[in-house]
């Protein structure tokens, strides 16, 4: 039987479009500590099925840079001069959720930034438009989630690249920033994201672990009790949850007196650090000349 090539092209939308509804989750983590799946290195870009969370060895990237301003080349968060932070999306564009959660955010007057996955934007090109078009950041990460330490030199290319392609084949613009998923990196990765790729790593300082507590209530609570200024927080639009959490927790931010900005506009205001004092050091006693 003849193969019919109309056929063919939504099949493979379809199968996109299922890889990016399913949950890429994101382990239990302080900023710099990332927990892997188990099937993170065999799971294919056309699974349907949610990852299990499952305990897992760790790997460790590396610690956040000591000194801020324009030479750095990863961010946990910035030091700025006043109540700015920065709300990111990781794993879109999602389908449904997107659109709810940008209709949200036009609703609020917020400015965020989104993470998007190469193959979700292959699957909704449409959305990452509407989400460029009202202003909007777009950062890469990865075309389908795998751990870039894991991926090898030319797998990290071809993770980074693809995805890079499809952000500007959608909204025109090549993007400046990434996040590598699971935050998972080295200082060789890193250096090399930024001097071959012109990306600055992008990690976070706020986590409600809103993978894994998919509770909009626990999202909410968790998101004002960590942010400060200079927070870059991390969510995820590919769960319910969240976006259902992001209404309230806006207007608990702005009530606290927060402005939200892009995580690039966040950049632009970093500071350095003062320089820390040095403690004074107590002179010795003198030794008391015994009498003769």
């Amino acid at each position: 039987m003849k193969t019919r090539p109309w056929l063919v092209v939504p099949v493979v939308v379809a199968l996109l479009g299922a890889a990016c509804q399913s949950a890429h989750t994101q382990p239990s983590q302080k900023p710099q500590v990332i927990a892997v799946p188990q099937d993170e290195m065999t799971r294919g870009t056309n699974s349907i099925s949610p990852v299990q969370v499952d305990s897992t060895p760790v790997m460790q990237a590396p610690a956040a840079e000591t000194t801020t301003g324009p030479k750095r080349l990863s961010y946990n968060s910035c030091n700025v001069d006043g109540p700015y932070i920065a709300l990111t999306f990781d794993d879109g564009p999602h389908a449904t959720l997107t659109p709810k959660l940008l209709d949200i955010l036009k609703e609020k007057g917020v400015k965020a930034t989104f993470f998007v996955l190469g193959e979700c934007v292959a699957a909704n090109p449409e959305v990452l438009q509407r989400a460029a078009a009202e202003g909007h950041e777009i950062g890469n990460h990865s075309w389908d989630h795998k751990a870039l330490t894991k991926s090898g030199g030319s797998g990290v290319a071809s993770e980074i690249n693809r995805t890079n392609a499809a952000i500007e084949s959608s909204t025109g613009k090549k993007p400046t920033l990434v996040r590598p998923p699971y935050g998972a990196t080295n200082s060789t990765i890193t250096k090399r994201l930024n001097e071959e790729f012109g990306l600055k790593v992008i990690m976070w300082d706020v986590d409600p672990l809103d993978w894994k507590n998919r509770n909009s209530e626990h999202v909410k609570s968790e998101i004002l009790k960590a942010t400060k200024a200079g927070s870059i927080v991390l969510s995820h639009d590919i769960h319910p949850t969240t976006v259902d959490a992001m209404a309230a927790t806006i207007d608990a931010l702005k009530e606290k007196g927060f402005k939200f900005v892009t995580v690039s506009e966040l950049i632009a205001m970093d500071r350095p650090l003062p320089a820390a004092t040095p403690t004074p050091v107590a002179p010795a006693p003198t030794a008391k000349k015994p009498k003769k």
